[in-house]
């Protein structure tokens, strides 16, 4: 019913606590958030690494936008970013703030689109455009 009215549904910290892999199978999800736990340990562990290429690769396949959540360097997110991952949020972008700073942050050059749903985020100038 919700789907119905237009409504996106995300799978919240995918790979830790109650985010099964058996709820791909029994909800109609459009995105998946892949945890800060495995993005946190891109610089220096193999498993995050391949856990967060095979979850994108996965995600994919099963026709599912993925965001990467905690994204706190520029090696974080140009991994990412080199494995297909469809957003990225996280300090490294910008930490939360009043909408009336958003605002005036918008208005700066050096923000851009994401993706085609979301709203305008700081994109480093070192990563270049996601295409």
């Amino acid at each position: 019913a919700l789907k119905a009215l237009g409504v996106r549904v995300a799978l919240d910290d995918f790979g830790t606590g109650f985010s099964s892999l058996s709820y791909l199978q029994r909800f109609p999800f459009d995105k998946l958030k892949l945890d800060q736990a495995f993005v946190a340990g891109l610089e220096t562990s193999r498993q995050s690494r391949a856990i967060a290429s095979a979850t994108i690769s996965m995600a994919h396949a099963l026709d599912l936008q993925v965001t990467a959540e905690g994204i706190e360097t520029e090696i974080q997110a140009a991994f990412l970013v080199s494995r297909g991952c469809d957003e990225l949020q996280g300090y490294y972008f910008s930490k939360p703030g009043a909408i009336d700073q958003l605002k005036l942050a918008l208005k700066d050059k050096d923000f851009m689109p994401v993706s085609n749903d979301a709203p305008l985020i700081p994109f480093p100038k070192s990563l270049g455009k996601l295409a």
